[in-house]
């Protein structure tokens, strides 16, 4: 008899994301003809000294390493059960990362627990990392920062190939209804990639779960005695994305029927595909509207679809310096209108101290004084 279906799906979401990493070391591994070398000329590798194995096993020195970050919570234990099982058959190496927040009292002594509960897993490395969480953009917002800033870290200093992380079709569908309570647009509305990166790495994180709902990933726990930690926080309406989840979310729902969660996951990928499709033009484009110094031609940017334009706008006051987190549709449409609809309006003022202003036909956006 197989696994319970809970624990295959999960399984198998995890394998497929396996193999992706592993197609993707590979491709990084793999050298151009010019930089090959014969082999009688290549400098032997060195394994770096480690005192409690002096002469590690060359497979588990050279095979790449997937982290799973791990709250204690039944998606992410889900997820580190699949990767503990799957990683071995593929000669990938398994560890975990648990962060700790300090939002809670107790937090380091569950922070423990997961650590004990992936050692019983049988991953290796595991860490946990205590974090201070600021106040920019909100306590969620902050927390989110904080996390990612911890689990890029680790990764650097491990060397991992990827981290996995356990969002789920649940979580993909409030994040796209957050993404349209904003107002921001159609990338707001592409909800979480299933790849994306950290710093230097645009391929480090991936998520196997968002095709999965979170009953499942909670049922498969339940079929293995794995325990699970809830965070209070995920119940707690002052949190916007708790009070979406337990309120906003089961109010469409009754209203529209079932299949609501299902819809917006698939709204999210097909305004991804929109969204990278209009990003790639964006970006073709935008050196055909720039003057031989650089900057912006305003009667060329306004023959352009308005999604493209205000692409090329968006990326220009990043470059400038505005947070591309603070950057919203309504910045973009004020600038939109020095192009569009100029009747000698004053500069406009972004996110970061950025000014955008038109000045002889061009559109200046720099940081102000």
């Amino acid at each position: 008899m197989g696994p319970h279906p809970a624990v295959a799906a999960i399984r198998l979401a995890v394998r497929r994301v396996l193999h992706d990493v592993l197609t993707d070391v590979q491709r990084t591994d793999t050298p151009r003809a010019d930089q090959r070398r014969p082999e009688a000329q290549r400098t032997p590798e060195r394994v770096p000294a480690n005192p409690a194995h002096p002469h590690p096993p060359r497979e588990q020195a050279t095979s790449p390493l997937v982290l799973v970050a791990c709250s204690g919570g039944a998606d992410s234990m889900a997820l580190a059960s699949a990767l503990a099982f799957e990683a071995p058959k593929l000669g990938i190496r398994a560890g975990g990362v648990t962060v700790d927040h300090g939002l809670q009292d107790g937090s380091a002594l569950r922070a423990t627990e997961v650590v004990s509960r992936l050692t019983a897993l049988g991953l290796d490395p595991i860490e946990s990392v205590a974090v201070d969480v600021g106040r920019d953009g909100g306590p969620e917002a902050a927390a989110r920062d904080a996390r990612y800033g911890a689990l890029d870290a680790v990764a650097d200093r491990h060397g991992a190939a990827a981290i996995l992380l356990g969002h789920t079709r649940d979580d993909q569908a409030e994040t796209v209804l957050l993404g349209l309570a904003r107002g921001s647009g159609i990338r707001s509305l592409s909800g979480m990639a299933a790849v994306s990166g950290g710093p230097g790495a645009d391929r480090r994180y991936r998520r196997p779960f968002l095709h999965i709902d979170r009953q499942t990933a909670r049922k498969a726990c339940m079929v293995q005695s794995l325990p699970v930690w809830d965070d209070p926080h995920n119940t707690d309406p002052a949190y916007t994305r708790s009070r979406l989840r337990h309120e906003g979310l089961p109010a469409l729902e009754k209203a529209l029927g079932k299949g609501v969660v299902e819809a917006l996951a698939r709204t999210a990928q097909l305004s991804r595909d929109d969204a990278d499709a209009l990003d790639h033009w964006a970006a073709q484009a935008e050196a055909s509207v720039r003057d031989a110094a650089g900057l912006l031609e305003c009667a060329k940017l306004y023959a352009l679809p308005p999604a493209v334009r205000r692409r090329i706008v968006r990326r220009a006051a990043i470059e400038a310096g505005a947070p591309a987190g603070s950057l919203f549709a309504r910045h973009l449409e004020e600038v939109d209108r020095l192009i569009t609809g100029w009747r000698g309006q004053g500069a406009i003022n972004l996110p970061g101290k950025v000014v955008a202003q038109r000045q002889g036909g061009r559109l200046v956006i720099r940081q102000g004084c």
